[in-house]
């Protein structure tokens, strides 16, 4: 089911409904999967995105916040470049990520729950 909201996701940023941020912390991520096809798809993922966001010292410091909060160093990262450009949600299927949303200044969800807010939105 993440799977295919997930794909919707992706429609909507297709469709210019939602808008995908991409991040040095993302592609470092992606440039580490050792499985090449999944490597391909996402890079043309973020493709998509209309943003990017670098890590910088701000970020780097509220990452550390984060991982003192119990996010792994990496997680923190994209929790911090996201609350750093003001998304309105940052999305995962990282659920052990999920739980620990009360540290995270954004809403968080996973792609599933996030399709069903939207799609519950709209008329």
């Amino acid at each position: 089911m993440e799977t295919l909201a997930l794909a919707l996701v992706l429609q909507l940023v297709e469709a210019g409904e939602a808008t995908l941020i991409n991040s040095s912390v993302l592609e470092f991520e992606n440039s580490r999967n050792p499985i090449s096809l999944r490597q391909d798809w996402m890079a043309r993922c973020l493709e998509q995105s209309t943003a990017y966001q670098l890590v910088n010292e701000s970020i780097r410091k509220r990452a550390e916040i984060l991982e003192a909060h119990g996010l792994k160093a990496i997680d923190a990262l994209h929790v911090a470049c996201a609350e750093s450009t003001g998304v309105d949600y940052f999305l995962t299927c990282d659920d052990r990520l999920l739980k620990k949303q009360k540290h995270i200044s954004v809403p968080s969800m996973n792609p599933l729950d996030f399709v069903q807010r939207v799609m519950g939105e709209q008329p």
